[in-house]
């Protein structure tokens, strides 16, 4: 399988790549879909090269980029809809499972919004399998992967626009580190409004 895998990269570099850089703004659309749908590719490296040679229309392929990982996230999702609700339930117990599935329905767009935004080695297929067994409407399932996605890589363009495209081996250094700062944010955030939806609710109640 390694081997294989090896093979795979191999191909892509010195054959898949130079043909995809050429289709532009459909390229960057088509392999970000090829990334979220199956094939891991280094999307990061991909778009920083894409912003690189065309620094006008950074913007362009960013939003391209998260169309394409959008539309492609469909397949996890689709999986984790269709069969995902008993691969769990056979791994943890029901009282669990609906534990979980009520964590997530409070907060799904969040749930799914956050880590499309995160660099590797972020498990973003996890979250959006987990999108599809809870069954989240795929309206705001699409939304939330491309709101994620655009903002994750609007700051790579950023970056690669100021620091060239040794920006992706800066943003991937600096990966564990930035997860870190975006939950602590997250979790400060989730306090702060179930702290104001309590306060709200206790000022309803009548005297």
């Amino acid at each position: 399988m390694k081997q294989f895998f090896v093979k795979l990269m191999a191909w892509w570099k010195l054959a898949a790549l130079p043909a995809v850089l050429k289709l532009g703004f459909w390229g960057a659309g088509a392999v970000a879909l090829l990334d979220s749908s199956s094939i891991p590719v280094p999307m990061d490296a991909i778009l920083a090269v894409y912003v690189w040679q065309n620094k006008g229309h950074f913007w362009i392929y960013c939003l391209m980029a998260a169309t394409g990982s959008a539309i492609g996230g469909l397949v996890p999702y689709g999986l984790g809809r269709a069969g995902g609700e008993l691969f769990l339930l056979k791994r943890i117990n029901r009282a669990r499972f609906e534990q979980i599935r009520d964590r997530f329905e409070r907060q799904e767009f969040l749930a799914v919004m956050i880590p499309s935004m995160m660099p590797p080695p972020t498990p973003w297929k996890v979250f959006v399998f987990a999108a599809g067994v809870f069954e989240m409407r795929i309206a705001p399932y699409m939304l939330a992967v491309f709101c994620g996605r655009l903002v994750r890589w609007l700051v790579l363009a950023l970056l690669v626009l100021k620091l060239g495209p040794g920006a992706v081996s800066l943003v991937a250094h600096h990966a564990v580190t930035a997860l870190a700062m975006v939950a602590l944010l997250v979790a400060l955030a989730l306090t702060g409004w179930w702290l104001k939806k309590r306060q709200e609710t206790q000022e309803a109640r009548p005297e």
